[in-house]
């Protein structure tokens, strides 16, 4: 497997696939970097270099009991490209992972990244605050710890419904992508999937966002029952200086999967401008 070690001393796996022009994938919760997996083959098949990791306490990398937080995360991905020297790369992020992005971003600056695509992505706030009055409370994201920590694997086969929209009336349910991601759900660390909840939910990205100017796209789902549009996708459209946001009717936050013809698409014209 390709690895690295953190100055922390963590191993982090990752895919380096192709060769081209690079693109970075940074995946959500509780998922691992096959999560990418459509989309990796479909620009690797095209003469793109694709990159994915799997985040510290999720998938193959290490289980680290400390630095399951944004900014830890945002290092890790330095480190990673620093030690593949990546130039000029379009970093793509989901859900989570758009928050590693964004935090990347701003702790690193843009010397490395030539553009940004965040899909369905947590920034700036998914934590309802005097500030966020549009965000979700607290009380979701506690129940979302205690799923994790009294049962997680039937938490995660739960989950899947919501995150694929096969809850939605006269949805075509795969049982496959259940059982993947209940897989890569079931990879994580304890430590490292309940920590997360805070990083994905509690960290405050407006200031982040604002550090962005290389063209962005922002891609989701009018349909998200994840990370509700309205306060994520179409306010950091707002935000970064030169965003475009676009909306895919009826797609819920798994869109990576369930759309995938239409997010490859997408995002191979954006690559392309």
């Amino acid at each position: 497997m390709n690895t690295f070690t953190t100055k922390d001393g963590t191993s982090i796996y990752y895919k380096d696939w192709g060769a081209g022009p690079v693109v970075t994938f940074s995946h959500g919760w509780p998922l691992s970097a096959d999560a990418w997996d459509a989309q990796m083959l479909f620009l690797g098949q095209r003469g793109y270099r694709v990159i994915a990791h799997d985040r510290r306490g999720h998938g193959r990398s290490g289980q680290t009991w400390q630095g399951n937080d944004m900014d830890q995360y945002a290092d890790d991905l330095a480190e990673l490209m620093n030690h593949l020297d990546i130039k000029d790369a379009m970093m793509v992020g989901h859900s989570t992972g758009g928050g590693e992005v964004v935090r990347y971003v701003a702790r690193n600056g843009q010397k490395r990244v030539a553009k940004v695509v965040l899909i369905a992505a947590v920034p700036p706030l998914m934590l309802k605050t005097e500030k966020n009055p549009g965000g979700l409370p607290l009380s979701v994201f506690d129940d979302i710890r205690t799923g994790v920590v009294n049962d997680r694997s039937q938490f995660f086969r739960d989950l899947s419904l919501p995150f694929y929209g096969y809850n939605k009336p006269g949805a075509k349910v795969s049982e496959g992508v259940r059982e993947a991601f209940w897989l890569q759900g079931m990879q994580s660390s304890i430590i490292g999937a309940h920590d997360c909840i805070k990083a994905f939910s509690e960290t405050d990205q407006t200031e982040d966002l604002k550090k962005i100017d290389v063209p962005t796209l922002v891609i989701q789902g009018n349909a998200d029952q994840i990370v509700p549009i309205d306060d994520s996708g179409r306010v950091s459209a707002k935000i970064v200086k030169n965003a475009t946001l676009k909306v895919i009717a009826d797609a819920p936050h798994g869109l990576c999967t369930t759309h995938a013809d239409v997010i490859n698409q997408e995002v191979l014209v954006f690559l392309q401008k």
